[in-house]
């Protein structure tokens, strides 16, 4: 796609990230993503913590993306934590996803953000304030944010980063996941996409595989073709440019399907996008390093360890670098190459 025919696409991305999505309080993020599709006429099914939208050839090719995004949550009497890492969810981290190794590397990114608290069920703006300090609790195991403006708030409620997308010198910044993978999918229902995509919570705090799970087993389908969108962090900005597209062939709890994997790779031969595969730049990054980097659990990971390959699919990422924050920064080529990439699939 030439980077003149993102207009529309943008457009989408724009509108989709003043919606508030916090880890955990995604209901109102879930009916504005049904809006969208009902009104490009797909068939949507929304269960508890998935959104199913399909066309009329469902299983010719299906999409997921994650749908929450990072902010903090209000757990006491002017008390704010990292959502995805409150107690409650540290029962589904294993300690060796790329979120939770790089909890020390982000935990100073806060301080000046502007941060807004919604109401956790409506997305009902309530109040905004800023981050004046943030330190990771030993005994908790969670970032925990000196927040000004906001000592009303009752535990329980959602603080969302204030996000604008922001262009520069043919990059675009904001937080960035997952929300463009949402945008993505968006846009491929309006330009003719008849497959079936799959929104899901929680991904951050380690649920949406289960989500997902559930709706396989519920319609009993299984599938070597389910193609995970994402982002994908890169230490510096050079590193990210080496591809525009990022794939895999493993994460650390499975091997994922070769099949399509091997497919989206020949398309982008096919259409000159380059393309690494993630999981040999991090084995290629830990020769030198004195404590090797996890492959990462990713939502593909964990559904194709769970059904033991009969749900099973691949990744398709956008490399991008200032990861988990408000200004995480992508490339409008690779944003480019992977709709093209993806829109082959609509001939």
């Amino acid at each position: 796609m030439p980077l003149e025919g993102l207009a529309d696409f943008l457009e989408i991305l724009q509108f989709l990230i003043r919606e508030p999505s916090v880890v955990g309080s995604e209901d109102s993020f879930f009916r504005v993503l049904r809006r969208e599709l009902d009104e490009v006429g797909a068939e949507v099914s929304y269960y508890h913590g998935v959104l199913v939208a399909q066309g009329r050839r469902p299983h010719d090719l299906m999409l997921s993306a994650h749908i929450d995004r990072h902010g903090l949550l209000c757990t006491g009497p002017n008390e704010f934590q990292y959502a995805a890492f409150i107690a409650g969810n540290q029962g589904e981290l294993t300690g060796d996803s790329v979120s939770e190794q790089m909890l020390h590397t982000i935990e100073n990114r806060f301080q000046g953000q502007r941060v807004q608290a919604h109401l956790p069920y409506t997305g009902t703006y309530i109040g905004q304030g800023i981050i004046t300090n943030s330190y990771i609790c030993p005994e908790r195991k969670n970032l925990i944010f000196e927040v000004d403006g906001l000592d009303y708030l009752q535990p329980g409620t959602p603080i969302s980063f204030l996000d604008r997308l922001q262009f520069k010198d043919g990059y675009i910044s904001a937080q960035l996941d997952n929300v463009i993978s949402a945008a993505i999918i968006i846009f491929l229902f309006r330009c003719g996409f008849e497959g079936t995509a799959l929104f899901t919570a929680q991904e951050e705090s380690g649920r949406s595989w289960r989500y997902a799970l559930s709706w396989f087993q519920r319609q009993r389908i299984a599938t070597q073709r389910l193609v995970a969108l994402d982002t994908s962090p890169y230490h510096s900005r050079e590193a990210a440019d080496e591809q525009l597209v990022t794939l895999r062939r493993k994460d650390a709890s499975a091997d994922f399907a070769p099949g399509i994997t091997q497919e989206l790779a020949d398309r982008c031969d096919q259409l000159g996008l380059a393309y690494s595969y993630k999981d040999d730049y991090i084995a290629a990054q830990n020769l030198s390093r004195l404590k090797p980097y996890s492959l990462g659990r990713t939502e593909m990971g964990r559904l194709t360890a769970a059904t033991e390959g009969s749900v099973t699919g691949t990744t398709l990422q956008i490399p991008t670098t200032e990861y988990h924050t408000a200004t995480e920064t992508a490339s409008l080529a690779s944003v480019a190459a992977v709709i093209r990439l993806l829109q082959t699939y609509l001939d």
